[in-house]
């Protein structure tokens, strides 16, 4: 029995329909969110396999709390407190359970989400878990943050959930965010998924690009299937944080703890990034250079959106683009309001294969 036949049908109809691709290795890559690359770097994967040449076991074989967590873990969540100025931190098995982790625990009775309108679809399901109270307002909107932030002055708690930069938009969290949270008391959970490892004179994301403080009301989610070029994720906090996440948390008290080999390798990724920051913002910033000649503005970071309007249309020039060999993203409703070309700048590639494909683009426009 078919039993979803119909739904797939309409789903094709509107040129929505997904599959799974198996993309060519020899295809110049500027669709996947290996920012820098570094998910081919081979030394990065032998200096993984060696960290974990010590241990017995080379796989957590539990949850974090009966048994699976790891000095590996540890060692990766101390670096990260210290490159980023927090009191402590937890890794998480991807960012998709980060963000259900953080707001399903986080948002309590007598409490509201106040989530910007452009966040990952992960958040938005969360906020969508029953009983949590929440209010979307529009992106990148302090003014409507504000306005909310001052209707429910009553609340228990406020939690505001934005984005470093946004997966679909590339644009940057506003700084006046920090500053309201700090002004009306509300904890700030700053998704920094596509940020960390691009901005920042640290290269560790939007925290450092503004010089921010970090408060008690700080809370920093990150991945490392992006920048870093591994898999999994963490999150960031004071220690009176991440100690209640624990002990109230569901993807971090009931999932398999995370991969040890993901760990391992995000961590010789973090030294490489701060050990070549440098030369990484220097390249990063001749992305940013040829993006404003070709389109008059830069990325906040180093993801390129154009906009099409049409899922057809976009479909029909990804795959004109891979057969020429150059993989992108094809983005459609209703995961963006209208479909884009998701590019990005990622330095695993040329520049002058980054400008051969702008140029081609442009003719496709």
């Amino acid at each position: 029995m078919n039993y979803y036949e119909k739904e797939l049908l309409a789903l094709k109809r509107s040129a929505r329909y997904r599959t799974r691709e198996i993309i060519d290795e020899e295809v110049v890559d500027f669709g996947s969110n290996d920012y820098l690359g570094l998910a081919e770097r081979g030394k990065l994967h032998q200096e993984a396999c060696k960290r974990l040449e010590p241990y017995k076991s080379h796989a957590p074989k539990a949850s974090l709390l009966v048994g699976g967590y790891h000095p590996v873990h540890q060692a990766f969540e101390t670096a990260l407190c210290k490159r980023n100025g927090f009191e402590a931190g937890v890794v998480v098995g991807s960012g998709f359970n980060a963000n259900i982790a953080l707001i399903e625990a986080l948002v309590r009775k007598n409490d509201i989400l106040l989530i910007d309108a452009a966040y990952h679809a992960s958040g938005m399901l969360a906020a969508n878990i029953g009983g949590i109270e929440k209010a979307v307002f529009a992106h990148n909107d302090m003014e409507a943050l504000e306005a909310l932030l001052k209707k429910h002055h009553d609340k228990k708690r406020r939690i505001v959930a934005v984005e470093g930069i946004y997966s679909m938009e590339g644009d940057m969290v506003p700084y006046e965010v920090f500053e309201l949270c700090e002004k009306y008391d509300a904890i700030l959970i700053v998704d920094e998924a596509h940020s960390s490892g691009v901005v920042g004179e640290r290269l560790n994301g939007v925290y450092d690009h503004y010089n921010v403080k970090i408060a008690p009301n700080h809370i920093k989610m990150g991945t490392l299937g992006k920048a870093y070029g591994s898999f999994g994720a963490y999150i960031l906090a004071s220690e009176h944080i991440v100690t209640y996440l624990l002990n109230r948390a569901k993807p971090l008290i009931y999932a398999t703890a995370p991969s040890l080999y993901d760990v391992a390798l995000a961590h010789a990724s973090l030294e490489y990034i701060q050990s070549e920051r440098a030369n990484l913002r220097a390249q990063i910033k001749r992305r940013q250079a040829i993006v404003k000649r070709f389109f008059g503005y830069e990325t906040a970071g180093l993801i390129l959106p154009i906009a099409v309007g049409e899922n057809e249309k976009v479909l029909r020039i990804k795959e004109r683009l891979l057969q020429e060999g150059y993989f992108i993203g094809a983005i459609r409703t209703p995961t963006v309001p209208k479909a884009i070309l998701r590019i990005i700048a990622r330095l695993g590639e040329s520049e002058n294969a980054f400008v051969r494909l702008l140029e081609r683009i442009q003719r496709e426009l």
